[in-house]
């Protein structure tokens, strides 16, 4: 029959163990955070160089957005979404509204500017950038909306 140290373990044991448990989970965790944190800047890097497709292939991809966004009864659609940190300024200019916000634009968001700058602006489309979250009461993400409503 087992004695009473084998039926309950001593509390310093049982402590050691506990710390040992949260120790691995905290070092899993912070495992976890690095590897999103190293995803995260790869793809932010990966935002901020051009997106290498070709002119076409930019024109056709905006057509299909903005045709199923009019079969959707839509008069404006959001085409991109990305961190502030492809600005130059962290989306300050934008969040202000400031002229010239388009000069802090990098990579794909400075590419779709100029499409809508080429393409879409002299066939009436309007184009905005804004800031579209605040974490933490800072600016966060920005999003791009085509519209070509009577607004």
């Amino acid at each position: 029959m087992p004695g009473l140290d084998d039926l309950i373990p001593n509390a310093t044991q049982i402590r050691k163990e506990a710390a040992l448990k949260e120790a691995e989970k905290a070092e899993e965790y912070a495992r976890l955070a690095a590897a999103a944190e190293a995803e995260k800047r790869a793809l932010i890097e990966r935002l901020g160089k051009p997106s290498g497709k070709t002119e076409e292939e930019k024109i056709q991809l905006a057509s299909s957005i903005i045709q199923r966004a009019v079969r959707n009864g839509q008069t404006e659609v959001q085409v991109y979404r990305f961190p502030n940190t492809l600005c130059t300024d962290k989306g300050r200019a934008i969040n202000q509204q400031e002229k010239g916000w388009e000069n802090t634009l990098t990579g794909i968001p400075k590419e779709i500017f100029q499409l809508w700058t080429d393409y879409l602006k002299p066939r009436g489309y309007r184009i905005a950038y804004q800031i579209i979250d605040f974490p933490g009461g800072v600016p966060g993400d920005v999003g791009i909306t085509i519209s070509w409503g009577d607004n």
